[in-house]
């Protein structure tokens, strides 16, 4: 399994359903339509995505490169 970094390249949003999705061997796509799903449910799913947007870092600052 890979480390848990936000992509730079295929993010809709804030990229964490794409870095959960390359975590766990899955598409991008099939993660996002769990939490579309999820999101039918009574939780805090919007305040787990922001929380997870702010603890997970970006695939340039989690390799040390700079976005050119």
């Amino acid at each position: 399994m890979s480390s848990l970094a936000r992509p730079t390249q295929g993010r809709m949003i804030g990229g964490v359903c794409a870095a959960l999705a390359r975590r766990f061997g899955t598409s991008a796509t099939t993660m996002r339509v769990i939490f579309l799903v999820s999101c039918l449910l009574p939780g805090p799913q919007f305040l787990l995505y922001l929380a997870l947007w702010i603890l997970f870092p970006s695939e340039d600052k989690a390799t040390g490169r700079t976005a050119w």
